[in-house]
C-alpha cells in the first residue's frame, strides 16, 4: 500500500518545503507527494487542484500524511467532511501535529470532534467579542461601516438634480462616483 503526502501554502511567496521536511523527518517513506501552492485554506479541500489529483490517484486502504490539521482545511466542517470521505474509503489520515494520530481511528475521531468543538467555541467567542466591540463603538458615537463617497452637500445636489430629471450616469460622472453610489443616495426617487 502506498503512502501519500499532502502539503499546502496560501500564497505563491510561500513554500511547502518545511512541511515536506517535517513529514520526512517523522520517518515516513512517501511514495507520492502532492502540494497546492497559492491556494487558500478557505478553498474546500475537494476543490484544490493537487488535493483533487491526490483523491483521483489514491486507492482504498492507503495512507495520507499531512504536517498539520489546517492543511486539510481551515474550518472544522471542511476538515470533518474530508476525513469522513477518506474514512469511508478506509484511507488512513495521519496528522503529525497530533502525534502521528490516525484521524480515521476511534481515538482520532474523538480528537477530531474535540478539535471541532474547540474551533466552534473559538468562532462563537470571536463573534461575541466583535459584537461587543461594535456596540461599544456605536455607544461612543463612532460611525461604523465604509465611509461614504459623498458629503452632505454633494448628496443634496445629487437629489436636487435627480428630481430635475438628470440621469444617474450623468450624476455619477459629475461627482466621480459609481452609478450604484448615486442610486443609494437617491433611492432612485
Amino acid at each position: 500500500m502506498a503512502t501519500f503526502a499532502y502539503s499546502r501554502v496560501s500564497t505563491k511567496d510561500q513554500t511547502t518545503a518545511n512541511q515536506k521536511l517535517e513529514i520526512e523527518n517523522a520517518g515516513f517513506k512517501v511514495d507520492y507527494w502532492f502540494a497546492d501552492e497559492g491556494v487558500s485554506g478557505k478553498t474546500h479541500a475537494s476543490q484544490r487542484p493537487q488535493f483533487k489529483a491526490l483523491l483521483g490517484q489514491i486507492r482504498d486502504g492507503e495512507t495520507i500524511v499531512v504536517s498539520k490539521l489546517d492543511r486539510l482545511g481551515r474550518d472544522a466542517q471542511d476538515v470533518g467532511t474530508t476525513i469522513k470521505a477518506l474514512a469511508a474509503r478506509k484511507i488512513q489520515v495521519i496528522v503529525l501535529q497530533l502525534g502521528k494520530l490516525d484521524l480515521t481511528s476511534p481515538a482520532g475521531k474523538l480528537m477530531l470532534n474535540m478539535l471541532a468543538a474547540v474551533a466552534e467555541m473559538e468562532r462563537d467567542l470571536l463573534v461575541e467579542r466583535t459584537q461587543s466591540g461594535l456596540a461599544r463603538a456605536k455607544a461612543e458615537g463612532k460611525t461604523l461601516g465604509r465611509p461614504t463617497k459623498t458629503n452632505d452637500a454633494q448628496r443634496a445636489d445629487i437629489i436636487a438634480r435627480r428630481k430635475q430629471g438628470e440621469s444617474i450616469s450623468a450624476l455619477a460622472r459629475l461627482h466621480n462616483v459609481s452609478r450604484a453610489s448615486i442610486m443609494r443616495v437617491t433611492g432612485d426617487l
